[in-house]
């Protein structure tokens, strides 16, 4: 029993597919690891954006997590949308009270559509709540910035911020630079609690089916480390599957469409030192 690679991940629903707890089953599953899930929250979501959303009773949260912890041995563990300070400090908790592994933090504050995913009040209480059980942390730059209070105008930020975060407790670091959408490479910076430290770039691809790709590279991570791949190839794995998973698209919706989660990783990622 339990012999096989079991990971779990902690977030909000997406109605329309292409993000969220759906995006990381979907990618658990493609890389040959069986998903559960704790729901934090349901949105009613397309790839227009967020119409609304809800989060769930902590009574009912909190019991998602003692059934999981009960039968299923947790090898690797994720978060998402979290919803509001409230919320984070419960799935905290959670995450002290029991051992699923590895835990990897992606902090997502804003929807593709511009909806905010996390209250203002809550971004503290990632900090200082969350951040110091991450095994690795996953901002994208506009995350980076509301957690460190740095401005990161280039590589150069990305390194600092990396190394803040770090200082905050999270291990293991990757801020992901898609947002810094005039290069014509998506590079993203890695900084390992062994004293590592590279970056990954691939070609940016021009398209707006990017909808649920920070959810795909923390999913994808999740389910690398649970089934024991060591952290850097790891992390280089996520970053081909989710570079492949964007350039090989699907079409799906009229807005920020989702991924294509049936592809394999990309050999186009580049690694180099820092």
């Amino acid at each position: 029993m339990n012999e096989f690679p079991e990971v779990l991940t902690i977030a909000g629903t997406d109605s329309g597919g292409g993000a969220g707890i759906m995006a990381d089953l979907k990618t658990m599953q493609a890389r040959h690891v069986f998903g559960t899930a704790v729901v934090v929250a349901v949105t009613a979501q397309n790839t227009l954006g967020v119409q609304d959303f809800m989060a769930l009773p902590a009574k009912l949260i909190n019991e998602q997590f003692a059934s999981l912890a009960a039968d299923f041995k947790i090898r690797a563990c994720k978060t998402g949308m979290l919803a509001d300070a409230t919320h984070v400090k419960l799935v905290a908790r959670a995450l002290q009270q029991y051992d699923f592994g590895p835990l990897i933090v992606d902090p997502v504050m804003i929807a593709k559509g511009g909806a905010a995913l996390l209250a203002d009040d809550a971004i503290e209480t990632v900090r200082t709540d969350l951040l110091p059980l991450a095994t690795v942390v996953t901002p994208n730059l506009p995350e980076a910035e509301r957690l460190t209070g740095l401005v990161i105008h280039d590589a150069a930020g990305m390194v600092v911020a990396g190394h803040a975060l770090q200082q905050l407790g999270a291990k293991n670091v990757i801020i992901k630079g898609g947002h810094e959408s005039n290069a014509s490479t998506a590079a993203d910076f890695v900084c390992l609690a062994d004293g590592q430290a590279f970056w990954l770039a691939a070609p940016r691809v021009d398209t707006v089916r990017t909808h649920g790709t920070g959810d795909t590279l923390s999913a994808c991570l999740t389910a690398e480390l649970a089934k024991g791949v060591p952290m850097a190839t790891a992390i280089h794995t996520a970053k081909a599957y989710v570079t492949a998973a964007i350039k090989q698209t699907i079409q799906v919706g009229h807005g920020h469409g989702p991924l294509n989660h049936w592809v394999a990783p990309s050999d186009e990622v580049q690694q180099y030192d820092n």
